[in-house]
């Protein structure tokens, strides 16, 4: 059996959308259904400013919370820049998600910067911090909400400077779900080719319902670290349109009963669903939930 490592990242991309904050005691016992069904890697949280995203305002004392009580668990948090790494840093995170967008509009409406300011950034971050583990988010891969398309053959282009910069962990991420197979499968063949070493994840959101086949797709052309949200919570709040992500008892489901091995249990997972469901308010968009 092959072994697809599923990265389980509603914490924080789940979250992020919504309005009302959930209580931290809340995000510690969804985490904790999640870690006992078996999930081994979760992106618990980002460092960003509260003001902008006032949901995540919690970030270091969750951060601690995760790291005393679940040892033994792969937990990473996403960065858009040097003040988010050295917050991480001192939090105790040592894997953490640098994002910057494919689309230049993008990545301005996202992280208010240039692609040349997000470089540099990450080059103060590697200097300050050489032993950090980082993964590439590169978003908006497959296409933008304000460029549609126009950019995703730049793909590896995009990425010399970064693979330069000793970069070996990219995460290629349909932010708003506007990716069909061919493209999944183009882009994965460009950057296996051009970059034969590179570690590769993917992120798809399932906005016109495609994130099911988008991420098999890209299982079967050898990719083997998934992204997905409990319930299908979440979406770009930078991002019109990027709603509903694929959700993790779904593609669980559909792996274990085509023994894939994820080493989760789904019968514990669809459960921490169901219980997240019941203590917060979202838009949950897993098909499972019900059963």
């Amino acid at each position: 059996m092959r072994y697809i490592e599923v990265y389980e990242v509603g914490p924080r991309d789940g979250f992020q959308n919504l309005d009302e904050y959930i209580p931290i005691e809340t995000k510690v016992g969804i985490i904790e259904k999640i870690v006992q069904s078996g999930v081994q890697n979760i992106q618990h949280t980002s460092f960003v400013s509260p003001k902008a995203i006032p949901q995540l305002k919690d970030s270091r004392e969750l951060t601690e919370i995760c790291l005393s009580k679940f040892p033994g668990i792969n937990f990473s948090a996403l960065v858009p820049n040097l003040k988010g790494a050295i917050l991480a840093s001192e939090a105790g995170v040592n894997a953490i998600s640098y994002v910057v967008s494919l689309s230049k509009s993008h990545n301005k409406a996202n992280i208010n910067r240039t692609h040349e300011e997000s470089f540099n950034e990450l080059v103060k971050i590697r200097d300050a911090y050489p032993d950090l583990e980082i993964c590439l988010d590169l978003s908006t891969t497959f296409g933008c909400p304000f460029e549609m398309k126009e950019n995703n053959n730049r793909v590896v282009e995009f990425l010399e400077n970064y693979i330069k910069l000793g970069i070996k962990e990219i995460n290629l991420c349909d932010t708003i779900g506007v990716a069909n197979p061919q493209d999944v499968k183009k882009t994965i063949n460009d950057v296996k080719s051009a970059y034969p070493n590179l570690e590769l994840q993917i992120h798809i959101h399932d906005t016109r319902n495609m994130g099911m086949i988008n991420t098999f797709t890209a299982i079967q052309l050898g990719v083997a670290k998934i992204q997905s949200t409990l319930g299908g919570l979440g979406g770009c709040p930078f991002a019109p349109g990027a709603s509903g992500n694929l959700a993790t008892e779904d593609i669980v489901y559909m792996l274990n009963d085509m023994n894939y091995d994820t080493g989760i249990e789904f019968s514990l997972l669809l459960e921490a669903a169901k219980y997240q469901k019941k203590e917060i308010t979202g838009n949950f968009s897993g098909h499972l939930q019900f059963i």
